[in-house]
């Protein structure tokens, strides 16, 4: 079995390794850091949670032990899809490099540029960034990528579901041609092909799984649900997640929940704080510092429920998440991989719950042909007993009666219960002179058929008046 002290590795780094706790490498840190230390370019596709990260930065820092860093021209760049990602990989740089003399600077969203405008002007060694806050600093002339040595651009596909492909491409064109190259991938969609065979040279290729598979010790499992009214659904699907959760007891000990909308993000964290579990929400258009206490809570086990969007699906390494719930089924079958990847990690045992409406049945689909198995299916979960129909449900809702929602139509239909009559009497004939003062209706006033099909008489002249002149006979007209 290989071991990372077989690897030729810098002992400082090998020192911190072990420091760290490890001492077995993960079959893509094997196949990715022997190429790596060789100098060649790296392409390497492996599921979520398998090591990836480390696999480029020990080699990255062995490599970068020799040489020393100039203003505003980093020797390294590491590119990756969002903050929280970007910010897993400065954490492992610490970590493995602590040792060493490297320096580095973190180049995200949120931050304030004069921060890292001062880090770069001293001169990073490994500069660690999203794509746009790159672009930032470059096009302000604050930053210069003639330098570049290494090259990395973790969770590719990643990039492509947010759109970052042109601006990959542009710092591509910005580094120099002789450059090394690691690629990092779940999957290789076509676009990510095309990539690859344009900006890497005769790379080792890793794949240590099948595409897009999720870890073995992941145990799945899909809660098919059906509300008893579309309009409950929402009210009903939390309550069901309650239930999950509940159903669950003592073997949950955190979990992250996933939504596919940042609106729905926070009405479940709302939801769940209403109900007494320790949750909160997390999505891109939260500001940066209270995305980074949150994580920093859940990590601590201070907080035990994390709502997220996928924003949070990618880059999140938390070793000991036991639960995690799609509440809703995502969109791209390639999202849910990730989701669940965030427990099992390490090789722990983890619990992948999902909730699917008939709605969300297609991709459902979608999502076992991409895993290549049948997810198991649990029927018969339901929310708490909901009321008598007469009783206002009494949850979290604060919606009006369905009846006063439709408007004056429906309350006319359905009267209050006090004004109801107990006995209905067929009405009164109408009295003559209610009869007289009933308007006709318009086709007879209008000279038209009357109801029963008979044509009224006609109006004869134009009545009471009449102009006098037309009233004149015809030879009262010739003498006058």
């Amino acid at each position: 079995m290989t071991r990372f002290a077989d690897l030729r590795l810098d002992p400082k780094v090998l020192q911190a390794v072990e420091e760290a706790g490890y001492d077995t490498p993960t079959p893509i840190q094997a196949g990715a850091i022997p190429p790596a230390l060789e100098g060649r370019d790296v392409l390497g596709i492996a599921q979520t949670g398998t090591g990836k990260t480390a696999s480029f930065v020990l080699p990255m820092i062995t490599m970068l032990g020799k040489g020393r860093a100039r203003a505003r021209m980093p020797r390294s760049l590491v590119l990756a899809p969002t903050r929280e990602l970007a910010a897993q990989v400065a954490e492992n740089f610490d970590t493995y490099a602590k040792n060493t003399k490297l320096t580095k600077a973190l180049l995200i969203g949120g931050v304030s540029f004069k921060e890292q405008d001062a880090l770069i002007d001293r001169g990073v060694d490994v500069l660690i960034a999203t794509p746009g806050r790159l672009l930032d600093h470059f096009e302000r002339g604050k930053l210069l990528l003639t330098g570049v040595q290494i090259m990395v651009v973790d969770e590719a596909d990643r990039m492509l579901d947010m759109g970052f492909i042109p601006d990959i491409e542009r710092i591509f064109s910005l580094t120099p041609f002789t450059r090394q190259t690691m690629f990092y991938s779940a999957t290789m969609a076509p676009e990510i092909e095309r990539i690859t065979s344009t900006f890497l040279s005769n790379p080792a290729r890793i794949e240590v799984a099948r595409q897009a598979t999720a870890s073995e010790t992941i145990e799945q499992s899909v809660v098919m649900f059906r509300a008893s009214r579309k309009d409950r659904q929402p009210t009903e699907k939390r309550k069901v997640l309650r239930r999950l959760i509940d159903d669950e007891g003592d073997a949950l000990t955190n979990a992250i929940i996933f939504c596919n909308r940042k609106s729905e993000v926070d009405i479940l964290a709302k939801s769940l704080k209403k109900y007494g579990y320790d949750a909160a929400p997390i999505h891109g258009d939260l500001d940066q510092s209270q995305r980074t206490r949150t994580l920093d809570g859940f990590r601590a086990g201070t907080l035990r429920f994390l709502i997220a969007s996928d924003v949070a699906a990618r880059g999140l390494d938390i070793p000991a998440v036991s639960h995690v719930f799609n509440y809703d089924v995502p969109s791209h079958a390639e999202d849910y991989v990730h989701r669940i990847g965030r427990t099992g990690r390490a090789g722990r045992a983890g619990k992948a719950i999902m909730i699917c409406t008939p709605s969300d049945e297609r991709n459902l689909e979608d999502i076992e042909k991409l895993v290549d198995k049948e997810i198991p299916r649990i029927f018969g979960i339901a929310p708490e007993p909901q009321p008598a129909p007469a009783v206002p449900a009494a949850e979290e809702s604060a919606e009006p009666p369905r009846r006063r929602r439709r408007g004056k139509r429906a309350a006319e239909e359905t009267p209050e219960p006090e004004t109801v009559a107990p006995v209905e009497t067929p009405p009164a004939p109408a009295a003559p002179e209610e009869e007289a003062l009933r308007p006709e209706p318009r086709e007879r006033r209008k000279g038209g058929r009357g109801r029963r099909g008979e044509r009224d008489e006609p109006v004869v002249g134009m009545g009471d008046h009449l102009p006098s002149f037309i009233a004149q006979s015809f030879d009262e007209r010739r003498t006058g």
